[in-house]
């Protein structure tokens, strides 16, 4: 949907199982629809697309595109973004780590995207930029040497020239955001601050850059970092670097109380890492790769309960927080503080929860149709005590 400041706000069809085109249509016209009839009814409705290589192929065949364009006028829908952070199969398996593969040192990586952007080109309406949003380079433990470090500037800047040159030719907007999440390649705003001004200094003075490549924030994951929005997006604009799109999303927060160390267990998964950054009384930092290792570690075992624990976890935007998990909502809050003082900070907005087939069960109680439209309940009235809407 359109709000104020020309802003556009979708939820993310992540949340759906989707690894080919015919399975993505079909919960486009399952849910997605029955979201729209219920979280806006009448006007254009934006849809922020997922889109797995698999299916990125099906759709670019020119009557699959053609049949897909008909059915957003039919029904009065519009693409403005897509994720092209996961590349294959996302539901129902073990994902963990290899949600990164293949990385940016991979060329699957960069045909992929640039894939999603032609395949973008041909849905976004005139007049509205379109994003792609991608992983921050790859994961940290796989790079292990100053080549494969190259091969990732190398793989994003020949991405960088694709945007560009699709811009110019159809005369539209669009834009790469990279996503730092923690154990990212680069996972804060330091790291990514550093790995734009490695791609400057290799591509000196090339306005290109700076209008072509940007971040995805994801709220979740900088709040998982300790960083504050205000200050981590005036990073960003310190150093030159746009904000493509705008991930509103919950991490969970917990003092680790044995209550609140049981409760948490609940949310321990086979299928998505859930990385676990601990904040000490004395403000050192120690991180886990992921939600088990924490739980069986000494932190949980004999845990300080003045510490604070941040899990990588996507809660529904709007979880009550309880006596034992606290949520990072404030985070959210506070990127749409700065939005609203700065409305031309980033015009892309999009609700990313798709863990709901793992939550716990009390949480995964209603349908996950009812599930969105709470959130979309939940990110209106935040947006609305804004001014955004």
């Amino acid at each position: 949907m359109i709000l104020n400041h020309g802003l556009h706000l979708a939820y993310c069809t992540n949340v759906h199982r989707g690894e080919n085109w015919a399975e993505t249509f079909g919960t486009l016209i399952e849910h997605t629809l029955r979201v729209k009839e219920r979280a806006q009814p009448n006007g254009r409705y934006a849809i922020g697309l997922r889109l797995s290589d698999q299916a990125s192929r099906e759709l670019s065949d020119p009557k699959t595109l053609l049949a897909f364009q008909r059915w957003l006028d039919e029904h009065d829908c519009y693409v403005f973004t897509v994720n092209g952070f996961p590349f294959g199969q996302f539901h129902g398996t073990r994902v963990k780590e290899n949600v990164y593969l293949p990385d940016w040192t991979d060329p699957q990586r960069l045909n992929y995207t640039t894939r999603l952007f032609d395949l973008l080109a041909q849905l976004v309406p005139p007049g509205v930029e379109g994003s792609v949003s991608t992983l921050p380079g790859s994961f940290k433990d796989f790079i292990k040497t100053p080549d494969q470090e190259r091969a990732i500037r190398d793989s994003i800047w020949k991405c960088i020239e694709h945007v560009a040159k699709l811009s110019a030719r159809t005369g539209r907007s669009f834009h790469l955001g990279l996503e730092p999440e923690p154990f990212g390649y680069f996972e804060n705003s330091p790291e990514t601050v550093k790995f734009f001004h490695q791609l400057r200094d290799e591509h000196p003075n090339d306005p290109r850059l700076n209008t072509h490549l940007g971040v995805n924030y994801d709220t979740c994951h900088f709040a998982i970092e300790f960083e504050e929005a205000h200050a981590a997006l005036a990073h960003f604009q310190q150093h030159h670097i746009r904000i493509s799109k705008i991930h509103l999303s919950n991490a969970l927060k917990l003092r680790p109380t044995p209550p609140a160390l049981k409760r948490l267990a609940a949310f321990a998964d086979d299928i998505y890492l859930h990385q676990v950054i601990v904040h000490h009384e004395n403000g050192t930092i120690t991180k886990f790769r992921d939600l088990a290792p924490a739980l069986n570690s000494s932190l949980a075992t004999s845990p300080a309960v003045l510490d604070e624990w941040r899990v990588h976890f996507h809660v529904p935007l709007q979880m009550k927080p309880t006596a034992e998990l606290d949520t990072t909502a404030d985070h959210v809050d506070g990127i749409l503080n700065c939005l609203s003082v700065q409305p031309s900070l980033c015009s892309h907005l999009e609700m990313e929860t798709y863990t709901w087939a793992v939550l716990p069960e009390p949480l995964r109680s209603r349908d996950v149709t009812d599930q969105i439209v709470a959130e979309y309940d939940w990110t209106l009235s935040r947006l609305a005590a804004h001014g955004l809407r």
